[in-house]
């Protein structure tokens, strides 16, 4: 069993979702990304979402985007990403991580030299935005025989075609978007959002997590009910850019305490 499916039997056991915070390596500076990293996983985060930064990043939203570019500013890219995970296994983190990047940063790297290395590193899975599942087996063929798992994204526009060819594809969980367009904090989650979930679990028995929108402890506590884990992102990215410099773990680690104790107000609805 993979680290990534340990831990949803674990949290299903404890009748809590997973927290997962996302945050781009090398942000925001090159000396401080990885204690912060550390910060995350220590207060609460129960899978670790990385970001590669990328200089066209389609599904981010201004937030992201500005954090990417910071990050890529300060000198980070896919090789010091992996080298980042390899120092938190290291140092003996076993918090599940998934990398999140684009086709093109990792065509350049080479698929089956991303495959050996970020699986000998740690990595557990990948996101990739811009690769439809429909594309996907030639991917697949290299970085399954290493465990890596590979997560689509599912939206409430998604078709039953396309809904049955990203179920079929994935393995880890599904990403569900909660909604239409890019990240970014929101005020509310959409209406329609539990019905689009409900939808999901009638077809699959992956864990499904939601992303997109998702800032504050009544959305988590909203949700949670549907499914089995939420991403955090740009909320998380506004907490570290608003805070002062010398209290910025401080704003994280309370944070994510708040969020990770919405996961626990699970009363299945699905």
């Amino acid at each position: 069993m993979s680290r990534i499916q340990e831990t949803f039997a674990r949290l299903r056991k404890k009748k809590e979702g997973a927290l997962i915070p996302y945050i781009p390596v090398g942000y925001p500076t090159a000396e401080s990304s990885e204690r912060l990293i550390r910060t995350i996983c220590e207060s609460g985060a129960d899978l670790l979402e990385l970001g590669v930064p990328y200089a066209d990043p389609l599904a981010d939203g201004p937030t992201i985007q500005e954090a990417g570019a910071q990050a890529l500013a300060n000198g980070t890219n896919l090789g010091s990403c992996i080298e980042m995970v390899a120092r938190l296994r290291a140092s003996g983190l076993e918090t599940p991580i998934v990398l999140m990047g684009y086709c093109n940063s990792f065509l350049a790297y080479g698929l089956e030299s991303l495959a050996q290395d970020t699986a000998k590193a740690g990595v557990d899975g990948l996101i990739i935005p811009d690769l439809p599942s429909t594309m996907a087996d030639p991917w697949a063929e290299v970085f399954r025989p290493f465990g890596l798992d590979l997560i689509f994204f599912l939206a409430p526009t998604t078709s039953e075609t396309r809904l049955a060819s990203v179920v079929q594809k994935s393995t880890g969980f599904l990403y569900c978007i909660s909604v239409t367009g890019v990240t970014g904090e929101r005020d509310s989650l959409p209406e329609q959002l539990p019905a689009f979930l409900k939808q999901v679990r009638t077809v699959t028995d992956l864990p499904l997590c939601v992303g997109f929108g998702i800032s504050r402890f009544q959305h988590v506590s909203d949700i949670i009910p549907y499914v089995d884990g939420v991403i955090v992102g740009s909320a998380l990215i506004n907490v570290i850019k608003e805070a002062d410099p010398d209290e910025v773990e401080e704003k994280v680690r309370a944070y994510i305490n708040t969020m990770k104790e919405a996961t626990r107000t699970v009363v299945s609805q699905s």
